[in-house]
């Protein structure tokens, strides 16, 4: 088993020894249709060291890469950057085969992993503070609540190699191991999708993260996150989008969001994007039948507004259309207008329902939520189409 799989070659003292997942589909509650990567790092210096593990069922393929260039048990020092069961969960293990001097994690880190796994011993590190591999120095960043309170970056100066844990990272299971291997198109996707589901409610701990590596004079020319492809030639892209994602200047674009009983709706919603389309704005119509709420999400990233629709069930909205407000409502998107509408039988909550978490959500409501009683006609679909040109116009304003 331990021959099957080989290291990449990263730097002449860095090798990529993590797994692909290619069968990934879900990763807490966001889709990863396109699977995904667990990162680890290999480092030859005087104290070789293993930065980072993976998820537990994949020991064995980290094992036989870290194999392909050097003896596992010559491993001396385990660094983990991120103590989440998807980079940790085979480090007992590890531990147990390769018998490491020691394993460094943030002061986060070692209790979180105390708490997971009380056989490992794990020293603390301090925030900026440098452990001296023989040759090279490693020095750690804590990045707290990017995304978990452990977090934190490794830096090879004399390699000018940046470890960003989660930062910077996309579920992505590829072939190719660098950004310059892989259509930017997909890069831009697929980072879009990691950041809004996972990192938007951290914007403002972003941009004071980005402004933090300029003043510690980080210069990295290679970025290698836990996640995804290895940044080598798109560094500065990559950096661009997190600032411009971070600081949430909402595009003239208007996401409209709705599931529907008998087509009553989505005749509503689809009237709402004419108008808005007949504004000016850009518009996505998003069926939460046909849309996975991770995806939706994304879409929200860069949007201006937020227009959400549901038919009312047993004096409620119906439970697809909670599911994606609550879920929304965690990732903390900033600077939305947005309106709620829907069509009812006898009692039509579910409008009131939809305002009062968007509401709560910090979204600018225009206007009064529409409701409908059955099916829609003429007059309810012209006031449909003037609503979607209301919200289209409050943007930005």
């Amino acid at each position: 088993m331990r021959d099957i799989y080989k290291a990449v070659k990263v730097t002449d003292k860095v090798y990529w020894v993590g797994v692909i997942d290619w069968t990934l589909k879900d990763f807490h509650g966001y889709s990863t249709h396109r699977g995904s990567t667990y990162n680890a790092y290999l480092v030859l210096a005087d104290r070789v060291t293993l930065i980072d593990t993976v998820k537990a069922p994949f020991r064995d393929e980290l094992l036989s890469r870290i194999n392909s260039v050097i003896d596992p048990t010559k491993i001396d020092y385990i660094i983990s950057n991120h103590s989440e069961m998807d980079h940790t969960g085979s480090l007992p293990e590890v531990v147990d085969i390769l018998k490491p001097e020691k394993v460094f994690a943030s002061k986060m880190g070692a209790k979180a992993i105390a708490s997971h796994f009380s056989s490992i011993d794990v020293e603390a590190v301090e925030d900026l503070s440098e452990l001296d591999l023989g040759g090279l120095k490693v020095k750690f960043i804590e990045t707290r609540m990017l995304h978990w309170p452990d977090s934190m970056f490794s830096y090879i100066e004399e390699e000018r190699v940046l470890f960003s844990q989660d930062a910077f990272g996309m579920h992505l299971a590829t072939a190719e191991r660098f950004d310059d291997e892989l259509p930017e198109g997909l890069l831009y996707e697929e980072a879009a999708t990691y950041y809004a589901n996972i990192l938007m409610p951290y914007s403002h701990l972003v941009l004071k993260l980005l402004d933090r590596v300029t003043e510690i004079g980080l210069a990295p020319k290679i970025v290698a996150p836990d996640h995804g492809p290895i940044w080598r030639k798109k560094i500065g892209w990559i950096l661009e989008l997190y600032k411009q994602w971070a600081e949430r200047k909402p595009e003239r674009k208007v996401v409209i969001v709705f599931d529907t009983m008998w087509k009553s709706t989505e005749l509503m919603a689809r009237a709402i994007a004419e108008g808005a389309i007949e504004a000016g704005a850009s518009v996505k119509l998003m069926s939460i039948r046909s849309s996975h709420r991770s995806d939706i999400a994304t879409e929200v990233l860069n949007a201006g507004a937020l227009v959400v629709g549901s038919p009312t069930i047993n004096n409620n909205m119906f439970p697809t259309v909670a599911d994606v407000l609550y879920y929304l409502k965690g990732l903390k998107p900033k600077g939305l207008v947005g309106a709620g509408f829907g069509s009812y039988g006898w009692s039509g909550e579910s409008v009131k329902q939809i305002e009062e978490i968007l509401k709560e959500m910090k979204v600018e409501l225009v206007g009064e939520g529409l409701k409908v009683q059955y099916v829609p006609g003429e007059d309810d679909l012209e006031k449909c189409r003037e609503l979607g040109k209301k919200v289209a116009d409050a943007i930005g304003r």
